[in-house]
């Protein structure tokens, strides 16, 4: 098994919807985010690749077809010199409307306290590790986190393979997936899941005392 797609767009972008339609049409797992809770040895992976160290991604990935989402989106030029045949995957909205769902719920998820040696709190210092230093320092600024995603998304489109290129945006549904992999669009409705309200209800951040 190998990666068919290579995901570049930052988390809040529709990846937990893409998540599930590729494992659709892949017919194989997506590495995403959530992979991660269930899977907490791959958090030191990520720590040390933030540092330089990547680890081999073929034996990483092994079990998968696809990425998408971070932590791997902020590794997406490594993936793609690794996985050559994959597309890049760039999912974007506009930065207005990503940087108030980022802030509603990643950002306000790693900023709760969590009991120190916890599942929780390792997986909190990992995303501080991947925004700073793959993103940007300021990330809890409006302005530079608009920056930083602007940033990322103009670097993937200047610098993935124009023939590997995919783009996609919230409300494509099937077409570009369908059309980059050449394979035809199910007859079944594009799946649509982690709105902010669900996201911030499974983390807890509207809980009342």
């Amino acid at each position: 098994m190998t990666l068919q797609v290579v995901g570049a767009g930052l988390g809040r972008t529709g990846t937990t919807s893409l998540k599930l339609a590729l494992e659709q049409l892949l017919g194989g797992r997506c590495y995403h985010m959530m992979e991660v809770f269930g899977r907490p040895d791959d958090i030191p992976v990520w720590d040390r690749a933030v540092d330089g160290t990547l680890p081999d991604w073929d034996a990483f990935l092994a079990d998968y077809r696809a990425t998408v989402d971070w932590p791997a989106s902020a590794f997406w030029a490594e993936l793609s010199a690794a996985f050559p045949d994959a597309i890049v995957l760039l999912s974007t909205r506009d930065a207005d409307g990503w940087w108030t769902s980022a802030n509603d719920t990643i950002f306000q998820a790693i900023q709760r306290e969590a009991p120190a040696d916890t599942p929780i709190a390792a997986q909190q210092k990992m995303c501080l590790n991947l925004l700073h230093g793959r993103c940007t320092l300021n990330w809890d600024d409006p302005d530079a986190a608009k920056s930083a995603y602007l940033r990322h998304n103009a670097d993937v489109r200047a610098n993935a393979p124009a023939d590997r290129l995919v783009e996609w945006h919230p409300g494509d549904d099937w077409g570009p997936l369908c059309a980059a992999l050449g394979l035809a669009e199910p007859d079944v409705p594009f799946p649509h899941a982690n709105t902010t309200d669900e996201f911030r209800l499974l983390a807890g951040l509207d809980e009342t005392s």
